[in-house]
């Protein structure tokens, strides 16, 4: 059986966010269209946690901080929730767990969403105040920064499918979120590398392997290039020269029909109808290599009840992550998603993402199966095929 060998000091991880998990989280613009409720009441279960990150043989870990938390009104930073994630941070560093944290994981206080949130230019003042006080605050206790997770997901959710807060259909704005999220990455990148030069700052960003339906379509491979250069590239280019690293989150893959019709074979989905293509991370790697910078797998899972799927989902993924490192693209990181069972957005506690099996009723939390495969992997930084 052949050993497939990761690079020295390649990171072993699990990824989170902090609505999805920690419960509590009143102040959110979450809570008036999809409350999480308590979660997984992770805000009080973290150490309980972070021990199965050390069972698990994982050395990093991916979550994201509340900002609904910290500044519950505007202007007034709360204190004792700025000690609960320090106290977080310093909860992984005495395990040895490198931490990379997300400031914007798609949630935001109800007051920054009242003033218009990302579609007004101005605002964007708010969001640098909350980032540079969290790292004046954390920036010793950090590894990875990640300012923004999946930008063009959010836009899209929020402000074309009308399906996340605040539920619009306005193209305009859609267009203006884009364009504040790429001004606030710059001016943060900015920020943070004057007041630390060292800092490693990167984004998530959900990049997806498109091809044509008919590959002998001319008309196909253009509906290609353009829904690549739009969904993989755009958002990269703007900010390429402000990123210290790339995070990809990949998902999906998709067969494009001309003019935009997905025609996928969906041969094996998971329990989100999902289709499950692996060799599409293999394509996707190798197409971020033009950047020419470091790529971190920030996310990469399935949501898979029975778990029947994932120990072959992860085997299978990292055979083509593997491949892709041959080939000379410098992937240093593998974050699943996710270490717990969470609430799935607008998907509701259904669908279950988790290496964690969580019993909502009494919080338990049982590792699956796969749990103890892909700790495996992380124990040896090999792959055995």
């Amino acid at each position: 059986m052949p050993v497939l060998k990761f690079p020295e000091n390649f990171l072993w991880g699990t990824a989170t966010s902090a609505y999805q998990i920690e419960g509590g989280n009143v102040y959110s613009d979450w809570e008036d269209y999809y409350p999480a409720g308590i979660a997984c009441d992770h805000y009080h279960k973290y150490q309980e946690d972070f021990d199965w990150i050390v069972k698990l043989n994982q050395n990093a870990y991916r979550f994201s901080i509340e900002w609904a938390r910290i500044e519950k009104e505007q202007g007034k930073f709360d204190q004792k929730e700025i000690e609960h994630y320090r106290k977080i941070l310093l909860s992984l560093k005495k395990r040895n767990i490198k931490a990379m944290l997300t400031l914007f994981h798609f949630t935001l206080p109800k007051w920054f969403q009242e003033k218009g949130g990302f579609t007004k230019q101005e605002n964007i003042f708010y969001f640098k105040r909350f980032a540079n006080r969290i790292f004046d605050e954390y920036k010793n206790l950090v590894d990875f920064w990640v300012i923004i997770n999946e930008p063009q997901v959010y836009a899209a959710q929020g402000y074309l499918l009308r399906i996340w807060p605040p539920k619009k259909r306005n193209p305009i704005l859609y267009l203006k979120v884009l364009r504040n999220l790429i001004l606030a990455h710059k001016i943060i990148y900015k920020g943070f590398h004057q007041k630390q030069s060292q800092v490693r700052i990167g984004i998530a960003k959900n990049n997806q392997f498109f091809e044509p339906y008919n590959p002998r379509s001319n008309f196909d491979k253009l509906a290609v290039k353009i829904a690549s250069r739009w969904q993989n590239h755009y958002f990269l280019n703007k900010i390429k020269k402000h990123l210290d690293f790339i995070g990809l989150n990949y998902y999906f893959h998709n067969k494009i029909k001309f003019p935009f019709f997905i025609k996928n074979d969906n041969k094996i989905v998971s329990d989100v109808g999902w289709e499950v293509y692996p060799k599409g991370i293999y394509f996707t790697l190798k197409d971020l290599k033009q950047y020419n910078l470091p790529i971190y797998i920030t996310e990469n899972g399935v949501a898979d009840k029975d778990d029947r799927l994932r120990e072959k989902f992860i085997k299978d993924h990292l055979y083509w992550i593997w491949k892709a490192i041959q080939e000379k693209v410098d992937v240093r990181g593998y974050f699943y998603w996710s270490l717990l069972d969470n609430f799935e957005w607008e998907k509701g506690f259904k669908p279950r993402f988790g290496l964690i099996e969580v019993d909502y009723k009494t919080l338990e939390r049982k590792p699956r199966k796969s749990a103890f495969y892909y700790a495996q992997i992380c124990k040896t930084n090999h792959l055995a095929t």
